[in-house]
């Protein structure tokens, strides 16, 4: 494992390499922009080492007022990572709920802000929009200092983004499933590659939805039809992103 400290902030990132691997993974654990989820890295990570990918954990900054921040110290992941590993393999990012959406900004805003481009994004339960279906606190800790609207990420989809694999719950009642909706719909109008997997149940928060990672005082349990999300996604790479280099 080798560790790699963001140089302007006190983020970092965990990089976990293996020889001959299909791609590299970057995980970036949501929790409202307040707290990093321990059930969104580590255990994500492991998966998709075990089945060949090099992985990292990203630790970015949280708190209050953090505007652009947390996606430079990604974009900084990204191409740091890219750099590590000779720009010979694609690099995706695997993001939830909070973690999620600062995936989709780096992959909306990458060019406005001249920041690193992720190969593909994996977007599971992710904060979208700003606009009625919000999750309030997570746009309250980015703050005001964009224009209105910045962080509303269907707003900004456009040909450039990268191609996206995406998963919610019907029933998921923090986050609602209209933010994936939205996401999928612009997606789906800019010609962007997606895959969209709408489970009927089950709350927000599932991580992989394995015994592993469940939580019971949150009403989180395995659940192995949410579960099939991983292996999906990991044909979805193999299938549609693959070992192409940049």
């Amino acid at each position: 494992m080798s560790s790699f400290k963001c140089p302007f902030s006190s983020a970092s990132v965990d990089f976990y390499a293996q020889d001959g691997a299909h791609g590299i993974v970057i995980v970036v654990p949501g929790g409202g922009y307040t707290i990093k989820s321990p059930r969104e890295m580590k255990p994500v990570a492991d998966v998709f080492y075990k089945n060949g990918y090099s992985v990292a954990v990203l630790d970015y900054t949280t708190g209050e007022n953090l505007g652009l921040l947390p996606v430079k110290e990604l974009s900084w992941a990204v191409e740091t990572i890219k750099e590590a590993c000779g720009h010979e393999l694609p690099v995706l990012v695997c993001g939830f709920s909070a973690g999620a959406h600062l995936a989709g900004t780096l992959g909306v805003h990458y060019k406005d802000l001249s920041l690193c481009r992720p190969d593909a994004l994996i977007l599971c339960y992710p904060v979208i929009t700003a606009g009625e279906y919000a999750h309030a606190g997570s746009f309250a800790r980015l703050g005001s200092g964009q224009p209105a609207g910045y962080f509303s990420l269907e707003q900004y989809v456009s040909a450039d983004t990268p191609p996206v694999f995406i998963w919610h719950t019907e029933t998921d009642t923090e986050v609602p499933v209209q933010n994936s909706l939205l996401f999928v719909a612009k997606l789906v109008e800019k010609h962007v590659p997606v895959e969209f997997h709408l489970y009927p149940e089950g709350p927000h928060g599932l991580s992989l939805a394995t015994k592993e990672v469940e939580q019971p005082e949150k009403n989180r349990f395995a659940d192995a039809h949410v579960a099939t999300w991983m292996p999906l996604c990991l044909e979805w790479i193999q299938k549609y992103i693959g070992t192409s280099k940049n």
